[in-house]
C-alpha cells in the first residue's frame, strides 16, 4: 500500500492511537448519548455495553490498518447491528453512530500525525482512502446484520401476534392477567368495547381486507387480524360511537361480504362475538357483498343460526306464494318485503314501487289469502317476516 518510509509512519501513528482506544471509546459513547435520543435510554442501551461497543469498533479498524493485506474483521460490526436491532434503535441512528465513530477515528489520526511530526502527505492520503473504504465495509456489514435481525424479529412478532389472535378467538386465553398481556402485545386496550368482524376471502390464503389494520389504525381504531382458509377475522377496539362508525366505514370500503358482532366489553367474550359475526355474515344475501351487524336484524340472525329450520319455515309459511308462477310470486314477495321496510304503510310502498296504494293493498290481501295469515295479527306478521328473511338467505336456485 505504502512505500517503506510511509509504511513505518503509518504503523507509528496507528500504534499510538491504538493505545488510546479506551479513552476514545469512552468519548465516543458520551458523544452518542448527547447526540442521539435512542442512545440516551440506558435501559435500551446499557452504558457498559455502549462503551465496549465503541471501543471495539474503533480498535478493529486500527488493527486492520496495521495489517492491510488481511481482510478486515467485520464480526464486531455485525454484532453491533444485531444488538441495535434487538434494542429497537432505528437504523439511521446506528449508521450515524458508525459515521461519527469513523469521523472521530480519522480526526484523531490526523491529530496524532501532526503531533508526532514528520508524517508526509504521501502517508496521509492513502491512509484516508483506506479509512473511508473501511467506513463503507463496516457500515454495510452492520446494516446487513441489522436488517436480517429486524426481519427475523418482525416475523417472530407476526407469529406471536397470530398465535395470540388465534387464542383470543378460540378461548384458549382464560386468565385475566394473560388477557391483559395479550391485549398489550396486540396493541389493544385491556378493556372494551370491542367488535369482531368476519369477512369471506376471495380465495384460500388471499386477504379479503388487504391493509385493513393500517387503515383502521389511521382512524385511531386498534385491531388485530387472523387469516383463515375461508375467512379473515379481526377484533377491533371501538372506544366511542365515532370510533365504531369510522371502523365500519373502513370495512365497507373493501366491498366484500362482512359480518360484525355486537359490542362487547371483555376479551374473554371474543369467541362468542366471533359466532355472532359469522351469523351476521351468513345473514347476508347469498353471493352479494355487504356488511351486516348482528344487532341490525335479530330476526335475520335467528334465521341464519338455524338455516335448515329457516328453510323449512319459509316453505311452510310461504308455500302458497311459492307455488305461483315466478313473475307473480316475485311481485307479491317484493311488495311484502317493501311493506316491512316502509313500516306497514301502503302509501309509502306505492311510492317506492311506483304503483297505486290500492294496488299495494290488493297484493297484500293476496298474501294474506295465500298464506292464511293476517297482516293485522302481530304473531302472523312475525311469522311472515322470519319466513321472508329466511327465503332471501337461500341461494337463488333453491328459492
Amino acid at each position: 500500500m505504502d512505500r517503506p518510509a510511509s509504511r513505518s509512519e503509518t504503523v507509528s501513528v496507528v500504534s499510538a492511537l491504538l493505545r488510546r482506544t479506551p479513552e476514545l471509546g469512552d468519548r465516543l459513547a458520551r458523544n452518542l448519548r448527547v447526540e442521539l435520543e435512542s442512545y440516551r435510554d440506558e435501559d435500551r442501551v446499557p452504558a457498559d455495553s455502549l462503551r465496549e461497543s465503541c471501543r471495539r469498533n474503533l480498535e478493529l479498524p486500527l488493527r486492520h490498518l496495521l495489517t492491510p493485506d488481511r481482510p478486515p474483521d467485520l464480526a464486531p460490526a455485525r454484532k453491533t447491528g444485531r444488538e441495535r436491532a434487538l434494542q429497537g434503535i432505528p437504523l439511521p441512528e446506528v449508521l450515524y453512530a458508525f459515521r461519527t465513530g469513523f469521523e472521530l477515528l480519522w480526526s484523531e489520526l490526523v491529530v496524532e500525525a501532526r503531533r508526532t511530526g514528520g508524517v508526509s502527505s504521501e502517508t496521509l492520503v492513502p491512509l484516508a482512502a483506506e479509512v473511508w473504504r473501511l467506513v463503507g465495509e463496516y457500515s454495510d456489514s452492520m446494516a446487513m446484520a441489522y436488517r436480517e435481525t429486524a426481519a427475523e424479529l418482525t416475523l417472530r412478532r407476526e407469529q406471536e401476534r397470530s398465535v395470540l389472535v388465534e387464542a383470543l378467538f378460540t378461548g384458549v386465553i382464560t386468565d385475566r392477567v394473560t388477557q391483559w398481556e395479550a391485549a398489550r402485545t396486540l396493541g389493544l386496550p385491556g378493556t372494551g368495547p370491542y367488535l369482531v368482524a368476519a369477512a369471506d376471502v376471495p380465495a384460500p390464503g388471499q386477504e379479503a381486507l388487504p391493509g385493513v389494520e393500517a387503515a383502521l389504525r389511521a382512524g385511531q381504531v386498534p385491531s388485530a387480524w387472523r387469516l383463515l382458509p375461508d375467512q379473515q377475522i379481526g377484533v377491533l377496539s371501538v372506544r366511542s360511537p365515532d370510533a365504531e362508525a369510522a371502523a365500519l366505514d373502513v370495512l365497507r370500503e373493501h366491498g366484500t361480504r362482512l359480518g360484525v358482532s355486537p359490542r362487547y366489553d371483555a376479551l374473554s367474550d371474543t369467541p362468542r362475538a366471533l359466532r355472532f359475526a359469522r351469523l351476521a355474515l351468513t345473514g347476508l344475501t347469498a353471493g352479494k357483498p355487504g356488511l351486516a351487524q348482528f344487532s341490525d336484524s335479530p330476526v335475520a340472525m335467528l334465521a341464519a343460526a338455524a338455516p335448515e329450520e329457516a328453510r323449512r319455515l319459509a316453505g311452510a309459511v310461504l308455500d302458497g306464494i311459492l307455488r305461483l308462477p315466478h313473475r307473480e310470486r316475485d311481485r307479491l314477495l317484493e311488495t311484502l318485503e317493501v311493506w316491512y321496510a316502509a313500516g306497514g304503510s301502503a302509501d309509502e310502498v306505492g311510492r317506492r314501487l311506483f304503483c297505486h296504494p290500492n294496488t299495494v293493498r290488493y297484493r297484500l290481501r293476496s298474501v294474506e289469502e295465500l298464506t292464511g295469515r293476517s297482516l293485522k295479527d302481530p304473531g302472523a306478521v312475525t311469522d311472515l317476516g322470519v319466513a321472508l328473511r329466511a327465503l332471501r338467505l337461500l341461494p337463488e336456485d333453491t328459492a
